[in-house]
């Protein structure tokens, strides 16, 4: 018996909706009621009730993500915007409507695009990136130290990333609150969504132009020099590409690591046990609460299918990572650890994986280890159960960490703090300024008692 396309579930199992309050309050909990009705493959609805597939499976997931043959990243494939039922403020337009960027393209033109951004992000000294993530954290905690509370999600885990990625492609340092405040803006598709994505593409633009005439040793500058010969736009569009993309990944995975080490004993138990080092910790993290749960979109070329279910050309399919990292073929028992096992989701698979994964993961890694070396009493300052959460069709949000610690003395940078932003969209982008070097000064670490991160790691 053939299983229809998602416009017409089988009878008695409608397809569920993707988006509203059952599935922003239990996403995971969505995913393995849709496994249970369906198996690997289950027929969803998104926003405006349009048809999709979400995969579940783990094996089916990276199916989809290493054949672009089969299931290709172009939007054009799918066959309700060729039927013009995609309207153009449908809210899934800004991360379905074709544009010249390697997430949106395969083949020769992905390789090229693709090439330019990887081989650019491969010229980093990771000990140059962990220095700049060190300065940054120390300048965000610098901020509440002696308050004794701060909450880590707007106050650290948010902030952190982008700060060290404006560093990274080279743009001035007052930049970075200011695009924090954009980004989040954007994210969240408030009304004002689209002036903060004028007010990132205005500053990107400003800063690809300071580039072309004064080149610096950071990520535009080797964009710009690329032997691919990428044009002013394509820079643009990959530059923000590279900084939203790392802004949300690496914040997410930051806020969920912090908070499994502030709520979870087992966790904290095997960390202090040394029973799991920190990258170990990371990499848990990173397959129980991904930092995208879901990924928009491949579609169908031609009649197939997937997990024993038949999908038509031109079907959506959205990649499951959330579900797949829980799938029972591969962890019968997620309460188990998965120490040293990099075979997660997280980052997606194929041609189109993360690119900036590893730099991702020093933020990460990095951030958490100065902070906890700062502030070793950190304590979670309300029951657990109170801590909230904020859901979109692809990713899971905690709304904030409020902790609290022993006020701590001096500053230790002696650096100016962090400017606080003001709305992204009343700033108009900064001035010229000198360019910032590619490899800062590390900043000296505080006396005392040592990182417990660190121990850890036998450092």
């Amino acid at each position: 018996m053939s299983t229809p396309s998602p416009s017409a579930p089988p009878p008695g199992c409608p397809a569920h909706r993707l988006y509203g309050p059952e599935a922003e309050a239990d996403p995971m909990g969505l995913y393995e009621k849709l496994r249970a009705e369906h198996g690997a493959v289950a027929p969803v609805l998104v926003q405006g009730d349009l048809p999709a597939w979400l995969v579940l499976g783990h094996r089916e997931n990276l199916d989809v993500a290493r054949t672009p043959s089969r299931f290709a990243r172009d939007p054009r494939h799918w066959r309700d915007m060729q039927e013009g039922k995609v309207p153009a403020d449908h809210p899934l337009t800004p991360m379905t409507a074709w544009q010249p960027v390697c997430h949106l393209v395969d083949g020769v033109e992905h390789e090229r695009l693709r090439g330019a951004i990887t081989e650019s992000l491969e010229r980093f000294d990771r000990r140059g990136v962990r220095r700049y993530v060190r300065r940054f954290a120390d300048q965000l905690i610098d901020a509440f130290a002696q308050t004794g509370k701060a909450d880590l999600v707007t106050d650290f885990a948010e902030p952190l990333p982008m700060l060290v990625m404006t560093q990274l492609v080279g743009a001035p340092e007052s930049y970075g609150p200011r695009l924090v405040e954009a980004a989040r803006d954007m994210l969240r598709g408030t009304e004002t969504a689209l002036v903060s994505f004028e007010y990132v593409s205005d500053s990107l633009r400003e800063l690809v132009a300071r580039k072309r005439e004064t080149p610096g040793r950071d990520f535009t500058t080797w964009l710009l020099e690329h032997p691919t010969g990428l044009d002013d736009d394509e820079i643009l569009e990959h530059l923000r590409l590279v900084l939203i993309a790392a802004f949300e990944t690496t914040a997410n995975l930051i806020a969920n690591t912090l908070r499994v080490v502030l709520t979870d004993r087992r966790f904290r138990a095997n960390l202090s046990g040394g029973h799991m080092t920190l990258p170990d910790a990371l990499e848990q993290v990173l397959w129980d609460e991904p930092p995208f749960m879901t990924v928009l979109g491949r579609w169908a070329t031609g009649d197939t299918e997937l997990g024993g279910t038949p999908i038509k050309a031109g079907d959506m399919l959205l990649l499951g990572l959330g579900a797949g990292n829980l799938d029972p073929e591969i962890r019968p028992d997620p309460s188990l650890p998965v120490h040293g096992n990099r075979s997660h989701l997280a980052f997606s698979s194929g041609p189109h994986e993360c690119p900036g994964q590893d730099i991702g993961r020093a933020i990460a890694d990095t951030g958490i280890d100065t902070l906890l070396a700062r502030l070793p009493d950190l304590e979670l300052a309300v029951p657990e159960d109170e801590l909230q959460w904020t859901s979109s069709l692809m990713s899971r949000h905690l709304v904030a960490l409020p902790v609290a610690f022993t006020p701590g003395g001096s500053t230790v940078t002696g650096a100016t703090r962090v400017p606080r932003a003001r709305p992204a969209a009343a700033l108009p982008p900064e001035p010229a300024a000198a360019a910032t070097p590619a490899a800062p000064v590390r900043a000296e670490r505080p006396a005392g008692r040592a990182s417990w991160w660190s121990r850890l790691r036998g450092r």
